[in-house]
């Protein structure tokens, strides 16, 4: 889907159309979300009832991992058994998308007291726990995604990922091959559990202290209950649910289901990888609707949680980095002063009036920020990353691109002989490839570590 003026206006009117049509409503308002994926908001009316209306489309630069009926089918199947989703109202052909309620409260919980915090957390717990306990049978049988057998349960969404990740792939990706190595050796083991499953949980709405509804079940299938709990510690770094083990023994008391923490630490290193393996190549390669520093800020903070996690799992002891000392380069002035100028027109007092538009400045403005900063660092970095893989290798690779494929061939007949010195390596280019993407201290560039198992 091209994301040009004309065709968002043709898509705009299209989604307009569909819900005059097939809701027999008046639409009083419509606009598209400013975000890299496609998501339009429509106030409209019927009958004298107000309608507030989410329409949720196909992403744009990398496939769906599931595809967007699977996650319309799997939210519908779970509003018919009283799990708070939005209401489903059906589907557009063209744009491919799904029309759903638009529900109140807020994403996070800035601003809320503690109580209510608290309160909000311990309903997700419920619902969680009530939706693990679901009858997976009647979801199976209407093309949820299931694994073959119960015993595999918590593979099946990693496979999916894999297969995008292998159709996809556009260039060497030496760290995603090492941990799908890894896992491969060490997968986890569900012990022939099966529930239905959002997977990339924690993402809800709340309000007053309770859930309003639980949101964005993009990659939800069947699959190991302790999916849930471990996919959700990621985000707690920018969400802040509380205390993971207090929150466990919670569950445990609301599903009766023990928590299998040799399962949690494996699924919870597996959805790590999860942005850089279907976003990996879109980065490599951007197009024109790619919010291109969104990506990167993904993949490269979760890459590092990647080999955090790795190392809880092995006991390591992970090495740091020297942050390198700025260099200004002949391209220096013009970078700073495009970063400065669209900087103006995204928030500044010269910023533009189409929200959509200010949205794309926003994320050039970024970009051009990571440019200036690899124009300061990037070299140093570069010959960090040569600097270990001379180390490993036992010879220099003539630049950073090269030795891209060749630390990918080394790990790929490695088959976990240097598992502990390919992590600590990884980790260090992880930190160096986070320094280069905004200027120090800035939201880019900051590392927030998630909660530990220990």
């Amino acid at each position: 889907m091209s994301t040009t003026q004309g065709s968002i206006a043709a898509d705009t009117a299209r989604v307009q159309a569909w819900v005059e049509d097939e809701l027999g409503a008046t639409v009083r308002s419509i606009g598209r979300q400013p975000r890299w994926r496609p998501v339009w908001f429509v106030e409209a009316e019927r009958d004298g009832e107000h309608l507030s209306l989410v329409v949720r489309a196909e992403r744009t630069d990398m496939p769906m991992i599931f595809p967007l009926r699977h996650e319309m089918v799997l939210q519908s199947m779970l509003h018919e058994r009283d799990i708070p989703v939005p209401r489903v109202h059906g589907w557009i052909d063209e744009p491919a998308a799904y029309v759903m309620d638009r529900v109140g409260g807020q994403q996070d919980f800035a601003g809320t007291p503690d109580a209510d915090r608290a309160a909000a957390v311990d309903d997700y717990l419920k619902i969680l726990a009530r939706m693990h306990a679901l009858d997976v049978e009647p979801f199976a049988a209407a093309g949820i995604a299931r694994a073959d057998t119960p015993a595999e349960s918590g593979l099946r969404g990693l496979h999916q990922y894999e297969s995008v990740y292998r159709a996809t792939k556009n260039g060497p990706d030496p760290f995603m091959e090492f941990c799908l190595g890894w896992l491969r050796r060490n997968p986890p083991v569900s012990n022939g559990r099966e529930s239905v499953i959002c997977w990339d949980s924690g993402q809800f709405h709340q309000a007053d202290g309770r859930i309003v509804a639980v949101l964005d079940l993009e990659i939800g299938h069947i699959g190991d209950p302790m999916m849930d709990l471990a996919a959700w510690r990621m985000r707690d770094t920018i969400v802040g649910y509380g205390d993971f083990r207090a929150l466990y023994a919670r569950y445990e008391e609301l599903s009766g289901t023990p928590i299998d923490v040799a399962a949690l630490m494996r699924h919870h290193f597996a959805f790590t990888l999860t942005n850089q393996l279907a976003l990996g190549q879109a980065v490599r390669h951007p197009n024109a609707q790619t919010d291109l520093m969104t990506n990167m800020q993904w993949c490269f903070e979760t890459n590092l949680f990647a080999t955090e996690a790795l190392a809880e799992i092995l006991d390591v002891e992970l090495p740091t980095v020297e942050r390198p000392e700025p260099r200004a380069g002949r391209a220096s002035t013009p970078v700073e002063h495009m970063a400065t100028v669209l900087r103006s027109l995204s928030i500044g007092e010269d910023a533009v009036d189409d929200e959509f538009l200010r949205y794309r400045l926003r994320a050039l403005f970024r970009e051009a920020r990571h440019a200036a900063r690899a124009i300061e660092v990037g070299d140093e970095v570069s010959e960090a990353d040569l600097d270990d893989l001379h180390a490993l290798l036992g010879h220099r690779p003539a630049d950073w691109f090269a030795g891209e494929e060749e630390l990918e061939r080394f790990v790929l007949t490695d088959d976990g002989a240097h598992d502990v010195e390919l992590l600590r390596l990884f980790h260090a280019r992880n930190l160096r490839a986070h320094q280069l993407l905004g200027p120090p201290g800035s939201a880019m560039a900051t590392h927030l570590p998630i909660q530990t198992f220990t």
